[in-house]
C-alpha cells in the first residue's frame, strides 16, 4: 500500500509546476493592469470596439446576409474567444526573447513560459463574459441549456492555444521573421474563421464542410450554441477537438526537441 509520504513526493513536481504557473500568471496580470487607470476595462475594450464596428457596418450600412439576431451577441461570442486566441499566440512569439534572462536562470519547466500566457489571456476572457451576459440581457437574446457547452469550448481552446504556443515560441527564436509572419497570418485567420459570420453561412457557397476544418470553427459553435442552438455543428466540434489534441502533441514534441538549443540561442 502506498504511503502518504510517497504520494506527496510523487505529486510534488506537479504542485510546484502549478504554483509557479499561477505565480507567473498573476504577475503578468498585475504588471499589465496595476499601472493602468482603466484596468479591467482594457481586457474588454478591444473586442467591444471591434464588435461595435462590425455591428454598425453589417446592420446600419449594409444589409447583413450573415449571422443571426441579436447580431451584437453573435459577434461577441466569436470576438471574445478570438481575442484570447490571437493574444496568446502573438505573445508566444516573444515568450522566450522578452524575458531571456529569467528563462535561462530559472529551473522551472520552460513550458510554463508559454502556459502562463495562455492562462492569463484565458482569465481575461472569463473576466469579459459578464459583458457578454449584459449584452445578451439588454438585447433580449434567448438562453438555453446548451450554455454549459462553454466549458468544453474553453477546454478545447486551451489545449489548441497551448499546443500552437509550444510550437511557435521556440521556433521564433531561430527564425525571427516568423514573428511578423505569424501576426500577418492571424489577420488572415480572423477572416477565414466564423467570427463575423457563422459556419452555416458558408453552406450556399458549398464551403461549410471546408470551413469546419478550421480548428476554431467548432469552438465558436460551442460558444454560440447557448444563445443560438442552430449554430452548433458537432462535426466541426469533433474536428476542433482532434486538431487541438494533435496541436498539443506536436507542440510538446517540438518543444522538447528544441528547448536546449533555445536556451543556448537566447
Amino acid at each position: 500500500m502506498t504511503s502518504p509520504a510517497l504520494t506527496t513526493r510523487a505529486w510534488s513536481p506537479f504542485a510546484r509546476y502549478r504554483r509557479s504557473l499561477w505565480l507567473l500568471t498573476t504577475r503578468d496580470l498585475r504588471v499589465r493592469y496595476s499601472t493602468s487607470f482603466l484596468g479591467y476595462l482594457w481586457s474588454i475594450l478591444d473586442p467591444l470596439v471591434m464588435a461595435a464596428i462590425y455591428w454598425f457596418v453589417f446592420t446600419q450600412v449594409f444589409t447583413r446576409p450573415v449571422g443571426t439576431e441579436p447580431y451584437i451577441v453573435f459577434l461577441l461570442c466569436g470576438l471574445l474567444p478570438w481575442m484570447w486566441f490571437t493574444g496568446s499566440v502573438s505573445d508566444a512569439t516573444v515568450a522566450f526573447t522578452r524575458e531571456a534572462k529569467l528563462v535561462r536562470s530559472t529551473t522551472i519547466p520552460r513550458t510554463i513560459w508559454v502556459a502562463r500566457l495562455v492562462l492569463s489571456k484565458g482569465i481575461e476572457f472569463v473576466a469579459a463574459l459578464p459583458v457578454l451576459a449584459v449584452f445578451a440581457i439588454v438585447n433580449g437574446a434567448s438562453v438555453n441549456w446548451q450554455l454549459v457547452y462553454f466549458v468544453p469550448a474553453i477546454l478545447i481552446q486551451t489545449v489548441l492555444t497551448l499546443g500552437i504556443g509550444l510550437i511557435v515560441a521556440p521556433l521564433v527564436v531561430f527564425f525571427r521573421d516568423l514573428e511578423r509572419a505569424i501576426r500577418l497570418a492571424l489577420r488572415f485567420v480572423f477572416y477565414a474563421s466564423p467570427i463575423i459570420y457563422g459556419l452555416h453561412d458558408l453552406a450556399p457557397l458549398g464551403l461549410e464542410r471546408v470551413g469546419a476544418f478550421n480548428p476554431l470553427a467548432g469552438i465558436f459553435s460551442l460558444y454560440r450554441s447557448g444563445f443560438f442552438p442552430e449554430q452548433l455543428d458537432w462535426f466541426a466540434v469533433a474536428v476542433s477537438a482532434g486538431m487541438a489534441a494533435l496541436a498539443l502533441v506536436l507542440g510538446i514534441l517540438v518543444f522538447r526537441r528544441t528547448i536546449r538549443a533555445v536556451l543556448k540561442e537566447i
